[in-house]
C-alpha cells in the first residue's frame, strides 16, 4: 500500500484505536489489554499506521525482562489492521518499524505469540530458550516466537517477565 504513514500514537488515537481491534478481531476483547498498556505502561513502543487522516493498523511492544538476565527485550502484541486494509502491507511494516526502533533503542530481542506463518516473514523463529510467563497448550508451542535484533549477544535462557498487564493466564491460553 502506497501513501502509508507509521507514527508513535498519541493520546487522541485512542478512539481509532479503539475501533480496530473488534474489527480485527471480532471474536476476541483485546481492548481492556490494549488500553491498559496505553494508559499504565508508559515505556511501551505505540505505532499507528495511517493513509490520509484514518488509522489504520496499530501494534504494541512491551518491554519485558527475562529471569536470570539483563537481556533487554520486547513483547510484541497486539498487531491490529481494520479488516478493509489487511493483506497490502500494513501489518508487516508496523512491525518492520517497531522493530526499528527497538534496535535503536538497544532492544536485543523480540517474542511473539502468533501465526508462525505471518511472522516468519518479518524474521521471527521458534524459540525454545525463553518461556512465556504461563505455560502454552501444546498445539500453540510453535507460536511462541522470537526475533534477535542483535545477534552478537549470546541468546538468553528463562522466563520472560512481563509488567501486571499481561500477567493475566487467559491471554496465554486458547
Amino acid at each position: 500500500m502506497t501513501g502509508i504513514d507509521i507514527r508513535p500514537s498519541g493520546p487522541g488515537d485512542l478512539a481509532s484505536i479503539e475501533r480496530i481491534y473488534p474489527d480485527a478481531f471480532p471474536e476476541e476483547d483485546l481492548l481492556p489489554l490494549v488500553r491498559q498498556l496505553l494508559t499504565q505502561e508508559p515505556a511501551v513502543l505505540s505505532l499507528v499506521a495511517g493513509a490520509g487522516h484514518e488509522i489504520t493498523g496499530h501494534i504494541l511492544f512491551t518491554p519485558c525482562g527475562i529471569t536470570g538476565s539483563d537481556t533487554a527485550a520486547a513483547l510484541l502484541a497486539p498487531l491490529a489492521v481494520a479488516r478493509k486494509y489487511q493483506r497490502q502491507g500494513i501489518g508487516t511494516a508496523l512491525i518492520a518499524e517497531g522493530l526499528s526502533r527497538l534496535r535503536l533503542a538497544g532492544v536485543t530481542r523480540v517474542y511473539v505469540l502468533g501465526d508462525p506463518a505471518y511472522y516468519g516473514r518479518s524474521g521471527f523463529e521458534p524459540e525454545t530458550a525463553i518461556s512465556p510467563p504461563y505455560p502454552l497448550p501444546e498445539q500453540w508451542r510453535d507460536a511462541w516466537q522470537s526475533v534477535s535484533l542483535d545477534t552478537s549477544q549470546p541468546p538468553a535462557r528463562g522466563t520472560l517477565l512481563l509488567p501486571e498487564p499481561w500477567m493475566q493466564p487467559a491471554l496465554w491460553a486458547p
